[in-house]
């Protein structure tokens, strides 16, 4: 017997009710942001520690991202520093403003030093990771694709160029692979006992529970990234939504989550990795909405094919950098859910340097690319016509035709 699934939000009063909650929410927490602020500005130079989260290396400085307490701020300096370094900084803060507090600002500073770096899981697992690879730009990449540490300017345009810059964000894919590990690590563990003791139980349940604390246990690992935290909640209320017969694959239950994060920390307002991961999982939903009955072939074939496509326009947008071998991140993708669990297993057992020789190459290739401009006017309209495919497939047919045109405007 089917039972049909619930709607979260039934009526436009559930959905008035919740939004006006997330909102006093949302200002309570603004309010909190502006009294940290306040108190950033209250003198004309401001002391704080801060760790290293990434260097942009430049011809005669370094630019140091730099993460403290309740901000994230940038200055210039010439000393040398590495990653996860901590520093002890004094700065001019005088002339920061409250929009540049919450996106992150740049400033001057008076004095700056390292300091002697505290002992973090984060720290610990960054050194066993790094004492298994030789090569720099090999132990970068490990670094990122586990513990969400910032990648170089380099690396990252490499990763453009190649059109996977997507796995090495940590988010909800990440999370579906390492969901995966864990889920059936534990069942082969846990299924005798389950068996013998506890047959009462819904095993499945049970296993995604403990799966959802060790995910929680690494989202503070890996320092709440914004497109994990997203990835977790909707984890977190799927497993609710399921409980509860309510349906877990909608656009409410995206939108829910994401003014949920929002409201509770209005810095994400700004976070690049938030709004891409939420985009990422809209054309999803969009493409399972209308695709849903076809063949399991036909879904296998097109689903990484037609995400890529879709949101091309986001990518270019924001990363100009074109080439032809993006046509190839599909079968990429589909090749890294079989290397990301093999190689985090090999990382666990001390051979994560097994396959650094055959990765080196691939990282040294030479791809030629070119540079694609977007307008934002088109950015906009695609962004409308998207939303709008949610209630006609007119639009839907009209937002495959736009995926089409630009697909030849940037290849061919």
């Amino acid at each position: 017997m089917n039972i049909e699934s619930n709607s979260l939000l039934k009526n436009s009063k559930d959905f008035f009710v919740i939004t006006i909650f997330l909102f006093v929410i949302f200002c309570f927490n603004s309010i909190k942001e502006y009294d940290n602020y306040k108190k950033l500005i209250v003198d004309d130079v401001f002391s704080t520690k801060a760790r290293v989260l990434n260097i942009y290396n430049k011809k005669q400085f370094k630019i140091l991202k730099l993460k403290s307490n309740n901000f994230i701020f940038y200055t210039r300096t010439r000393k040398d520093f590495k990653k996860n370094d901590f520093l002890e900084v004094l700065f001019i803060s005088k002339y920061i403003n409250f929009y540049d507090y919450i996106k992150g600002f740049f400033v001057k500073t008076l004095f700056i030093t390292k300091k002697q770096n505290s002992k973090t899981i984060n720290s610990f697992l960054s050194l066993k990771i790094s004492k298994q690879h030789t090569n720099k730009t090999i132990n970068e990449f490990f670094q990122a694709i586990f513990l969400a540490i910032p990648i170089s300017m380099n690396l990252r345009e490499y990763f453009s160029k190649v059109g996977i810059s997507h796995l090495i964000a940590i988010s909800g894919f990440h999370l579906g692979l390492f969901c995966f590990f864990i889920y059936n690590l534990l069942f082969f563990i846990y299924k005798p006992f389950h068996s013998k003791y506890f047959n009462y139980r819904n095993i499945k349940f049970d296993l995604l529970m403990v799966c959802s604390i060790f995910l929680l246990l690494y989202l503070v690992v890996i320092d709440f990234v914004p497109s994990f935290l997203r990835a977790f909640l909707m984890f977190i209320l799927g497993i609710f939504f399921l409980r509860n017969n309510i349906k877990v694959l909608s656009f409410n239950t995206l939108f829910f989550t994401l003014i949920l994060i929002i409201s509770f920390n209005p810095k994400y307002l700004f976070s690049l990795s938030l709004w891409f991961s939420i985009v990422g999982v809209f054309y999803v939903y969009l493409f399972l909405y209308y695709f849903k009955y076809k063949s399991k072939i036909f879904i296998f074939i097109f689903f990484n094919i037609w995400i890529f496509l879709a949101m091309n326009p986001f990518i270019h947008y924001f990363f100009s950098i074109t080439s032809y071998a993006q046509l190839l991140s599909f079968l990429v993708t589909l090749l890294f859910t079989i290397f990301y669990p093999v190689m985090l297993f090999l990382h666990m057992i001390g051979y994560g340097g097994l396959f650094d020789e055959y990765l080196i190459r691939l990282f040294y290739f030479d791809i030629s690319s070119y540079d694609v401009s977007v307008s934002l006017s088109f950015v906009i309209f695609y962004s409308l016509i998207s939303l709008l495919s949610v209630y006609k497939k007119i639009f839907f047919i009209v937002l495959n035709i736009l995926i089409v045109l630009f697909f030849i405007y940037i290849y061919i």
